[in-house]
């Protein structure tokens, strides 16, 4: 250590003695012998510049002078989305999600877990019947780790080494998709219709072969655009002996068809619309559904939750269903390995589908759809403004101010002084579509603020 130092009063080994003891009982003659396998050109040899200490009062004090910088969601009206989405959170699933049990619950067994086990069981069976699946794991990190995930399993299943995926897919998701599948499994991507933003189907027909062990989609997709020709994929996908992969945002299946209904062998997506509030780094899981067959549930790497009566008549318990497949039991002989699981916003996402119901799910969905539409219609009225994609959208569009000779960055910028959050920028991700923005328009959104934002627009792109 360099330079005079006081011990810490809650961390016993900043004590010089103690220090010495623990030293001592491990063999070592001094701390920098701890990182002798660290090179020398890779030490820092300076003295940081680390400012006096703070008081608990001061650094309050502070952290919230650097909070107050910040302007949230609920200040002004957002229309950004691309992954995280804002959606009416009902009070109940804070509620919840909040109690201790469920909280503090972090990989314990029933007796200690008040109720965690069977919570898990009824999410997995809520999303079940959303997505017309029988099967559901506990939730994954999310949407980019369960259908990393559910390719993996394809390719386990057939034996192949292939996967087809939309080349418009979000850039984060494609990037750990990529990661969790190599170096074993390849990614080959699908052109989408330059004018309706739908996967081309004969790019895709191309594509295929006795290598592609399975065929991701996405639909909506990370333009919002709506796949309606999802058996036609899907038959094309089994004739080469293919797995058909969707991914889905849940909240869509209230008024669209759930891809069980199509074809899909496996259905993935993301669970943060489901009464999860946005976060920074958080807030963030995923689902895997599939049929009940034995070929699904021994690829399922994550634990699966199931009920069964107990030594007591007319008792149940829940518990882990074919435990012996995880990376917990097999450790490092398992097909994968899991951690930690965001086991929590399962909770959520149940109550908040115990709540909804059929019907409020329909009701929402439908708000959106009406939300958006009229938004875009909004926008397309404005001179040099277009919507990018002809096809049916949900949530989710494309936004062109190319022909207004405005770059979205300038316009978000304009936007952000006027209380909006705009929507995402995506001239670097797709350069070939120009100046483009992906809004999203959810059940949040009331007629003023879509006005609002038609009436700034106007004005920017007009000043």
């Amino acid at each position: 250590m360099n330079g005079p130092y006081k011990p810490h009063p809650y961390i016993p080994n900043t004590v010089p003695e103690v220090q010495r003891q623990m030293l001592a009982e491990i063999g070592a003659s001094g701390i920098e012998e701890l990182y002798r396998g660290i090179p020398e050109e890779l030490r820092f040899k300076g003295q940081m510049n680390v400012p006096p200490a703070l008081t608990e009062y001061e650094l309050q004090r502070h952290i919230e002078k650097l909070l107050d910088t910040n302007v949230s969601a609920k200040q002004y009206v957002n229309f950004l989305g691309a992954g995280c989405w804002q959606h009416f959170i009902p009070a109940v699933c804070d509620e919840i999600s909040q109690r201790s049990e469920f909280v503090t619950a972090y990989a314990g067994e029933p007796y200690e877990d008040h109720g965690r086990f069977q919570t898990l069981f009824e999410y997995q069976s809520l999303v079940a019947e959303l997505v017309d699946m029988d099967v559901v794991n506990v939730p994954t990190f999310d949407w980019a780790q369960a259908a990393a995930t559910s390719l993996r399993m394809a390719a386990r299943i057939t034996g192949r080494s292939e996967v087809l995926l939309p080349a418009i897919i979000h850039p984060e998701r494609r990037m750990i998709i990529e990661n969790y599948l190599s170096p074993d499994i390849r990614c080959v991507y699908i052109d989408a219709d330059p004018k309706l933003g739908l996967l081309s189907v004969d790019d895709l027909r191309a594509k295929l072969s006795e290598r592609i062990a399975a065929v991701y989609i996405e639909n909506p997709s990370y333009a919002g655009i709506v796949e309606h020709r999802g058996a036609e994929i899907a038959e094309y996908a089994h004739k080469a002996g293919a797995l058909f992969v969707v991914g889905v945002d849940p909240i869509s299946l209230g008024v669209l068809k759930p891809p069980s209904q199509f074809g899909a062998d496996i259905v993935c997506g993301d669970l943060q619309p489901l009464g999860i509030h946005m976060q920074y780094g958080g807030g963030q899981a995923g689902f895997i559904a599939t049929r009940d067959e034995e070929k699904f549930v021994m690829e399922y790497p994550s634990r699966l939750f199931g009920i069964a009566p107990t030594a007591v008549e007319g008792e149940y318990g829940f518990g882990d269903v074919a435990y012996e497949r995880t990376s917990f039991a097999k450790r490092e002989k398992g097909k994968e390995s899991v951690g930690t699981q965001t086991a929590l916003w399962g909770i959520t996402a149940g109550v908040y589908l115990a709540l909804m119901g059929p019907h409020g799910m329909q009701e929402v969905g439908r708000t959106i759809v009406q939300n958006a539409k009229y938004a875009a219609l909004r926008l397309s009225e404005i001179e040099g403004v277009g919507i990018r994609f002809a096809a049916p959208f949900f949530k989710e569009f494309v936004v062109d101010f190319t022909r207004t000779g405005k770059t979205v960055e300038t316009v978000n910028k304009r936007l952000l002084e006027m209380g909006i959050f705009g929507g995402k920028d995506l001239s670097a991700e797709y350069p070939e579509w120009g100046q483009c923005a992906l809004y999203c328009v959810t059940e949040i959104h009331t007629k003023e603020d879509l006005d609002k934002l038609a009436a700034s627009v106007r004005s920017i792109v007009q000043s």
